[in-house]
Order: C-alpha cells, then structure tokens, then sequence
C-alpha cells in the first residue's frame, strides 16, 4: 500500500473517531493507532512489526537505533485535569518514549520525547502507588521531557524549549 493511501486512510480514520465521539458520546479506541502513525510520520521513526519487546518504532535519522515507545493522548477537554498516558513498560527494553498530543479531531497538535532515565528518575520521585506500574499524567511527563515537535513550527530543534515556567 502506498504512502498516500495510509494517509488517506488515517485521515478517514480521524474524521470517523471525532464522528463517533459526538454521536456515542465516548471515544472509538483508535488513537494509539493514529499516534503510532504521526509519530513515525513526523519523527521519522520505522514501525515495529513485533511490539513484544517493549518499543513501538525504531529512530532513524536524529534517533538512529533508538528504540521507542509511543503514547497517544486524545485531549478532549483541556479544562480538565489528570489526564494520563498509557502505562508504560517499565520492565522491557526502550531508549525514549514519545507522547503524541493530539485535539478533539485527532489531529497531532504536540509530541513530547522523555528518554529512559529522565523517566525512571520521575518513577522513582513518584510516591503514587501507580508510578511503579508506569502509570504516569500527561501534566508530568511535559514536566519531564522536551517538546520535540508542534502543529505550529514542526520538528523543535536546537531550541532551548523550557516546559517548566508556564509561558
């Protein structure tokens, strides 16, 4: 299958998603799968066939051999708090994890990068009993990691980004 047509496809799969949200009143599952795409799109990342290892995408490019995670959060609501990422595996092999922010139409507005021992060190820091599942919020891990990529400037590079003052 060609690029185009897993682009078309994802648009598809997009428009259907924000459909069923407004007419079911509860999400379609389907933004891991979009996440996973932007990601390798945006980033530049090879998909992995056999995800049992722990990473969804290997770098190439920038992130040559790195192997990644990749997270999709859906943001409905944005005045709403606690949002959290998917649990991560703590007890498998990875480099980075990458979280894809995206909108109520599913489009990718943010992706955020945190390597593996920023996140062991916030897992270790956490007194949450769900931490030492892999458990972490959206609010935390922009805390720890680097905007690496937004709907407005594209791929962040050689900027100092400071996620931490509230500008």
């Amino acid at each position: 299958m060609s690029v185009y047509a897993v682009d078309k496809l994802m648009k598809e799969a997009r428009t259907l998603a924000a459909e069923y949200r407004k007419a079911m009143g509860k999400p379609l599952g389907i933004s891991s799968e979009i996440a996973e795409h932007d990601a390798a799109r945006l980033l530049n990342l090879e998909l992995c066939s056999d995800r049992t290892h722990g990473f969804d995408a290997i770098g190439t490019g920038q992130r040559q051999g790195k192997r990644i995670q990749i997270k999709g959060r859906t943001i409905f609501d944005e005045s709403k708090s606690g949002h959290r990422i998917g649990q991560l595996k703590l007890d498998k092999t990875w480099d980075s994890v990458v979280l894809v922010i995206m909108n109520s139409e599913y489009d990718s507005i943010e992706i955020y990068e945190a390597d593996r021992p920023v996140i062991n060190e916030a897992m270790a820091g956490s007194q949450s009993k769900r931490a030492g599942r892999g458990a972490m919020t959206v609010a935390k891990f922009k805390v720890i990691s680097q905007l690496v990529w937004c709907a407005e400037k594209g791929i962040i590079t050689d900027e100092v980004w400071d996620n931490r003052s509230g500008d």
